[in-house]
């Protein structure tokens, strides 16, 4: 494009264009990079991207190259968790993907660099970029630091959970009050293992960000740092001519669900790195909800971060990070380091000399948490296409559990059940038509379970949806039930007090009743979905797939 643009005659008009917002001849015979930022002011994994965006710009123009700032949108999830903004989140990964592809193409950019931080926003850019399929690289915000008061440390599922504990009188509203103003202290992704950094975490076993980009936290110089850094390798990558697609393949997906079974990161990787394949091209067959369970199967899980634990992502960075614990796996022969990253290295080689500094909290493969991987698929007559859910953060007793439903037709009705006490200890909640199609949107549910775990219900009570679970959701939390209700699923016909049995180390979830049983309720079942529904989400309930194949839009010629 540079060359085109800088000495064409037909390009004259462009470079005219180009002129009235002050760039130069020789600007315009550099290669245009755009820096895609997800920068504004109402997200706070967001609020500082200008600066690392900016710093990318450096990076960008020492290098040699035409670094043009281009907007994202995004959502905050916390902000929109429990109201009908949640309905957004997921679709707008959708939106993200679209204008990635249409402001990258659009303007024929000749490389890419990606600066977003929170959860649909980063596998959004990713997929937009991967249509583009341009020399690119992933720098995020990074997370926030962990609140502090004289009990400790907290995050923000330590506020969702003061909330079941205030309503349960476990908690003064004086002390919910001084949690409040704690909980969040800085800029930044929420300081857990929570979907935004889960997902950051996995662009480094992607092979498309530098060494630290899941853990640096967001107000250290460092990070800014690595904007430069990330700036300057831009160009490195587009003289290699290495693109994305050439890194994102069933083998650096693989690389990627192993580390997320070691680090026991959240449930909504499965529903993004599903969807990132479908836009890699990777064939159903070689890649899919079955992979997670396989292996998971095989892969120890190290960590015990928040929510399952304790330990916060600053706590991870200090501990060696992300390349520490790839370096781990590769040497157990958990990931494969010959995988290609668009450094033009191999994953071994871009993580070679990373050492774990803290045994205790990233733990050796011979003696890990446990032997399985964080996440579990389940299956049965309840999710013949799957369900998932974050094992690593259930209790024991758990693990195996049989109860009674109660019944619940969405997020709302539940939520008024929990904080009036109406929910039992044994009891299976079910929360329905929260699908992609039947929300729309498949919102997260970290109200719900917060407000249980808060109550001190989380080691009794088990919570089933077709819809999503925050990463910083913790218990016996089963999502993503397929077929969802919407599409005829079981979970529609499930009635109050029918028994629901959960078998997680067996990856078993199933309605207890006999065939005949169902197949008459089938015959008088009638779907309640949403009928006034107008805009971006009726388009989007026509188009989506269901969670198995990672909530991706139908209808284009894939």
């Amino acid at each position: 494009m540079a060359q085109e643009l800088a000495k064409s005659i037909e390009r004259a008009p462009h470079r005219s264009l180009y002129k009235a917002m002050g760039y130069t001849d020789k600007d315009m015979q550099k290669p245009l990079v755009a820096i895609i930022s997800a920068y504004s002011e109402i997200v706070p994994g967001h609020i500082h991207l200008d600066k690392v965006a900016q710093k990318v710009k450096e990076g960008v123009l020492a290098a040699g190259g035409f670094p043009v700032i281009m907007p994202s949108i995004g959502i905050c999830d916390g902000i929109a968790m429990g109201h009908n903004g949640m309905r957004y989140s997921l679709p707008s990964r959708e939106l993200i993907a679209d204008s990635v592809e249409a402001m990258v193409a659009g303007h024929n950019c000749n490389a890419v660099v990606l600066v977003p931080n929170c959860d649909k926003i980063i596998p959004g850019m990713i997929m937009g970029a991967l249509r583009v399929d341009l020399p690119t690289v992933v720098v995020s915000g990074g997370p926030m630091l962990a609140g502090k008061h004289a009990k400790g440390r907290t995050s923000l599922s330590n506020m969702f959970e003061a909330v079941g504990s205030c309503s349960f009188g476990i908690m003064s509203t004086n002390e919910l009050g001084q949690l409040e103003n704690i909980a969040c202290p800085t800029c930044g992704s929420c300081s857990g293992m929570y979907t935004a950094n889960s997902l950051n975490c996995l662009t480094e076993a992607l092979g498309i960000a530098p060494n630290g980009n899941g853990t640096v936290p967001a107000v250290y110089g460092e990070r800014l740092a690595l904007a430069r850094l990330a700036g300057e390798a831009i160009m490195d990558i587009y003289k290699s001519k290495v693109t994305i697609k050439q890194v994102i393949n069933k083998k650096s997906l693989e690389n990627a669900v192993a580390l997320d079974m070691a680090l026991g990161c959240s449930t909504n990787s499965v529903l993004h790195l599903l969807a990132i394949a479908y836009e890699a091209g990777v064939p159903q067959e070689d890649f899919n909800i079955d992979t997670f369970d396989k292996i998971s199967k095989k892969t120890p899980n190290l960590t015990k971060l928040n929510p399952a634990g304790t330990d916060l992502i600053e706590d991870l960075h200090f501990a060696g990070g992300i390349a520490a614990v790839l370096n781990r796996l590769i040497e157990g022969g958990l990931i494969d380091g010959s995988a290609k990253t668009v450094y033009n290295v191999s994953l071994a080689e871009k993580v070679k000399g990373a050492q774990v500094l803290d045994n205790k909290l990233i733990r050796p493969l011979d003696n890990p948490y446990s032997h399985f991987g964080g996440i579990a698929v389940l299956k049965g007559n309840l999710a013949p296409g799957g369900s998932v859910v974050k094992q690593s953060a259930v209790a024991p007793e758990m693990l195996i559990h049989s109860g009674p439903a109660r019944v619940f037709e969405s997020e709302e009705d539940c939520i008024s059940a929990i904080l009036a006490g109406a929910i039992k200890k044994g009891d299976v909640v079910v929360i329905r038509y929260e699908g992609p199609k039947g929300g729309p949107g498949m919102r997260e549910m970290l109200i719900p379970t917060s407000a249980l775990a808060g109550m001190g219900l989380d080691k009794d009570v088990a919570l089933i949806t077709d819809g999503r679970f925050s990463g910083a959701t913790r218990g016996a939390a089963i999502g993503h039930i397929c077929p969802e209700a919407a599409a005829g699923g079981l979970i529609g016909l499930i009635e109050e007090g029918d028994i629901i049995e959960i078998n997680i180390p067996a990856n078993i979830i199933n309605l207890a009743l006999s065939k005949e049983t169902i197949e008459s309720r089938k015959l008088a079942a009638k779907l309640t979905l949403k009928k006034d529904l107008k805009g971006y989400l009726a388009r989007y309930r026509n188009l989506v797939t269901d969670a198995g194949m990672g909530g991706v839009l139908k209808g284009d010629s894939k």
